[in-house]
């Protein structure tokens, strides 16, 4: 019986192992999945800013007299926004970065359209102009809480893989760090209010 303890031993212990090795792989996974369903979760907020745009632009092409330039930016950073096509198993930093460049050269141009139409009263008393106005700021709102929560997810996802023992078995089954959603530049300053 002594002869066999070793290997009772032994089997044992290579039995705890496989086991950790199966809940870290089965966890990372769930965590994996989180990931991407938060991030789809986040282009349905971009596509549906990109969809409420496009029927924007459309409103203010009606109104003749309106700055070509500006809608003109508007356009083009939409369709670079939507062209920019990010699938779950590609969130590496480098193209979540790209990706947010794009849309913050989005929100760029819509917010550079919003104060131009300003110097337009005859627009802004259009109705489907009102409208959009009113969606715009819950829409902004909505995509910043996705991203919030993407973050989240990323955060425990890189964690899990990156903590010790499991960044051992992390690379082994293929699992790699994301990217997150990061502020634009100049954000940490407040802007200046004169009256």
């Amino acid at each position: 019986m002594r002869k066999y303890l070793g290997l009772i031993i032994g089997i044992g212990v290579i039995g705890i192992i496989a086991l950790w090795a199966m809940s870290f792989y089965n966890g990372t996974i769930s965590a994996n999945e989180n990931v991407e369903k938060v991030w789809g979760d986040v282009l349905v907020r971009y596509q549906e800013r990109a969809d409420k745009t496009k029927n924007i632009v459309e409103i203010i092409k009606g109104s003749a007299d309106f700055e070509n330039t500006t809608l003109r930016e508007v356009v083009e950073a939409r369709a670079k926004a939507t062209s920019i096509t990010l699938d779950a198993d590609n969130l590496t930093p480098e193209n979540i970065k790209a990706f947010q460049e794009a849309q913050d050269n989005f929100t760029g141009a819509l917010s550079r359209l919003m104060a131009t139409v300003e110097a337009y009263p005859n627009l802004k008393t259009t109705d489907a102009f009102r409208d959009f106005q009113a969606q715009y700021e819950g829409m902004e709102n909505r995509i910043s809480v996705e991203r919030r929560k993407f973050n989240d997810a990323v955060r425990l996802y890189n964690v899990r893989i990156k903590r010790f023992p499991g960044n051992m078995l992390a690379g082994m089954f293929g699992f790699t760090v994301k990217g997150y959603f990061e502020s634009a530049a100049g954000t940490e300053n407040a802007p200046d209010i004169k009256f």
